[in-house]
């Protein structure tokens, strides 16, 4: 058994935030985006990225949006310090897109980081040291004022060294690392303390990146530090509070929304949450969280799977399936109860709006997977799990068979007994092989060869040709119509059966000459019970009479008495 926890761990102090102001905001515009996957991301690897990862991974995100992005730790190592200057001097980087690269509080890191963005138009340099009281006691052994001298030197440094290469912009940002447990009195003064040594001012703004090196509680918690520093900072018009989530109690999404609520302008993380440790948080689904939220988040997520195979070419860590908006499973219903509601829910959204394109209020979906250039081929998938609804959607939307609900539930059973003896899921060509089967080419003893109608006294006759056992059969009957004639042609043979119901639907243009085949469905009682019969043709009477002889077979007619 776990230990008593009570004994062991401390439960995270409230913020003493009486009037917090966030709990009853909204998200309405996107943040300022910045990407760490080439930077944090790339440091949470079993194999970092070489050069040419490196650069495929950038020439993506800004193909996909972001106008600020972390390329390196640049004093780490020589392949990032070369793949900074690489960007710089072969001109990979777009006139609208800011790099950013990372340096530790140390002289010797900030001047070797300063030299890997000299003759770049703009870059932003983050500093940052570790400003809670564990850091201070036990890692550095380090007062609070050397903590805010360390920062503020450091700051100083970068200053003078920008001034040195004025053809570059250099924008500063600081973190105080491990935020999220320094006390929030300090945390104020080491931020007002660096802001003061940079100078800062509304048209040259400091990013003041407060992050949670490590998740220490809740999310409500951390925006209410984020609101309190928000409220509280020295020069707020010359600041640009970041927030960088990390994922240690698995709320960096959360974390990151409410941290906007409560007055935070930009947001680091990493495409899919990779990052030290536990990760960090998910742009994509911080960004699709907006979207789906009516907000545009500015970032193109338009074609998600492309976005995800070059994510995980460069990475090699695998997009779990259930990934939210991205996994291959996210948009998949195998459940029967889910699979009915979102077929219903297709329906009635192409019923409410102008092809489909009212508002998005589909069961289970809350995104339509068009809009992230997903089909929907795989929004509905088929195991033994599923039910009618899933099934029905499948014949649908690939083979424009929309089945009368009995046979819905008639048919279900014919899958369901598949799977269970099979095993695994079956795909749309396994269901349509089962459906042609079942009723198409029913394995029963009579079948269609053809037909002849003709008028006989003001009634409708047909000689009706059909193999039974084997056997050819010229069968002959008369009815008020060409169903009922051939009902009655079948009886004369000594096949007893009855039409329950009838529907016959359009299946739209099929084959090389585009022609239009109609598809009868027909419930017959007989012998064997009742069972439903189905036909295909590009006439509809000779649909009809298929689904007749169909439903026939499936009675089971071999045991009948056929007159010679």
């Amino acid at each position: 058994m776990l230990p008593q926890p009570e004994t062991k761990y401390r439960p995270f102090e409230p913020i003493r935030l009486t009037d917090r102001q966030w709990p009853s905001r909204s998200i309405a515009k996107p943040p300022i985006w910045m990407s760490t996957d080439l930077r944090d991301g790339n440091q949470a690897l079993f194999e970092p990225m070489n050069g040419e990862k490196k650069m495929r991974m950038f020439h993506m995100l800004c193909d996909i949006g972001f106008k600020e992005i972390e390329v390196a730790f640049p004093s780490a190592s020589q392949t990032d310090f070369d793949f900074v200057r690489e960007l710089i001097e072969e001109g990979h980087v777009p006139e609208d897109v800011t790099i950013e690269v990372l340096t530790q509080a140390r002289e010797h890191l900030i001047r070797r980081t300063m030299e890997s963005v000299r003759g770049a138009r703009r870059a932003i340099v983050h500093v940052y040291n570790a400003t809670s009281e564990p850091f201070r006691d036990m890692v550095f052994g380090m007062s609070k004022a050397q903590v805010v001298d360390m920062a503020v030197s450091a700051v100083t440094l970068i200053k003078t060294l920008a001034a040195e290469m004025p053809e570059t912009e250099v924008v500063l940002e600081y973190s105080p690392e491990t935020f999220t447990a320094t006390e929030l009195d300090f945390a104020l003064e080491v931020c007002d303390a660096v802001t003061a040594a940079w100078g800062a001012t509304p048209d040259n703004k400091v990013i003041l990146n407060l992050p949670t090196t490590v998740e220490v509680a809740t999310p409500n918690v951390y925006a209410d530090q984020i609101e309190w520093m928000h409220r509280n900072l020295a020069r707020r018009d010359s600041v640009l509070i970041s927030l960088h989530p990390h994922n240690d109690r698995g709320t960096a999404v959360a974390a990151a929304e409410l941290g906007l609520m409560a007055g935070a302008d930009r947001v680091e993380g990493c495409l899919f949450g990779n990052g030290e440790r536990t990760g960090n948080v998910d742009l994509v689904t911080l960004a699709l969280n907006m979207y789906t939220q009516g907000v545009n988040p500015g970032l193109d997520f338009s074609d998600i799977n492309a976005v995800a195979r070059t994510a995980e070419a460069c990475t090699r860590l695998p997009i779990h399936p259930r990934h939210p908006y991205v996994g291959d499973l996210v948009f998949t219903a195998f459940s029967g109860s889910h699979q009915d509601a979102i077929k219903k829910g297709f329906a009635a959204h192409k019923v409410a709006g102008d092809n489909g394109t009212g508002a998005w209020n589909v069961p289970y979906l809350p995104i339509d997977p068009a809009d992230v250039g997903r089909s929907y081929d795989s929004v509905i998938r088929v195991n033994s799990q599923s039910g009618k609804g899933g099934i029905a959607y499948l014949l649908e939307s690939e083979y424009g068979v929309v089945m009368p609900r009995r046979l819905q539930v008639e048919f279900s059973g014919v899958v369901q007994a598949h799977t269970d003896s099979q095993g695994g899921e079956v795909s749309a060509a396994d269901i349509w092989a089962l459906f042609s089967s079942t009723y198409l080419e029913p394995k029963g003893g009579i079948h269609y060869r053809e037909h002849h109608l003709f008028e006989h006294g003001g009634v409708q006759g047909i000689r009706l040709r059909v193999e039974i056992n084997g056997q050819p059969h010229l069968l002959t009957g008369e009815g008020n119509g060409p169903i009922d004639a051939a009902v009655h042609a079948l009886q004369g043979a000594g096949i007893r059966v009855q039409v329950r119901s009838f529907e016959e639907r359009a299946m739209g243009p099929s084959g090389e000459a585009g022609e239009a085949r109609a598809c009868a469905f027909m419930e017959v009682a007989g012998a064997g019970g009742e069972c439903y019969g189905v036909g295909m043709d590009g006439n509809i009477v000779t649909a009809s009479i298929k689904a007749l002889i169909s439903g026939v077979s499936r009675q089971g007619v071999a045991a009948f008495q056929v007159a010679a």
